[in-house]
């Protein structure tokens, strides 16, 4: 067994929560919501700290003072996780769910998550390249 099989997410240590990430990047791209249904669809727009290039942020120990609408994922908003992509791990483990294969933690190989097809690496822009208004353009259906 290991930690994330046998821990919840509350008996996790920071370095363990940390490592939960795949290093995706989907959680970096702007969302739409419907705000009749609350479904949220997302964008090929990524944060503009979002290293498109290998999917990782470009400042992540000072995101929340550069981007103060980033989000931290903490224990104490489980509840909220639905907004993440079906497939991120602290969804997965939150609802109960195992890892993908794909993952690094059970992998033990983070090209495993571009060789799945789960990464934004190639596959978004950077929200300087985008007006706001325009985000209703640019929603893709490869992240769910």
């Amino acid at each position: 067994m290991v930690f994330w099989q046998e821990k919840t997410l509350e008996q996790m240590t920071p370095r363990e929560w940390e490592s939960l990430c795949d290093g995706c990047g989907q959680c970096c791209l702007h969302k739409l919501e419907d705000e009749d249904t609350g479904a949220f669809y997302y964008t090929e727009v990524a944060c503009e700290l979002l290293d498109i290039d290998c999917a990782r942020c470009s400042d992540y120990k000072h995101r929340k003072k550069r981007v103060p609408e980033c989000l931290k994922l903490s224990v104490a908003d489980v509840e909220h996780f639905h907004w993440l992509p079906s497939n991120c791990a602290y969804r997965l483990l939150a609802d109960g769910e195992p890892l993908p294969a794909w993952h690094p933690l059970v992998s033990g190989n983070r090209q495993t998550v571009i060789d799945a097809g789960q990464s934004v690496i190639g596959r978004v822009i950077s929200e300087t390249e985008v007006s706001e208004e325009d985000l209703e353009e640019h929603v893709i259906y490869w992240v769910e």
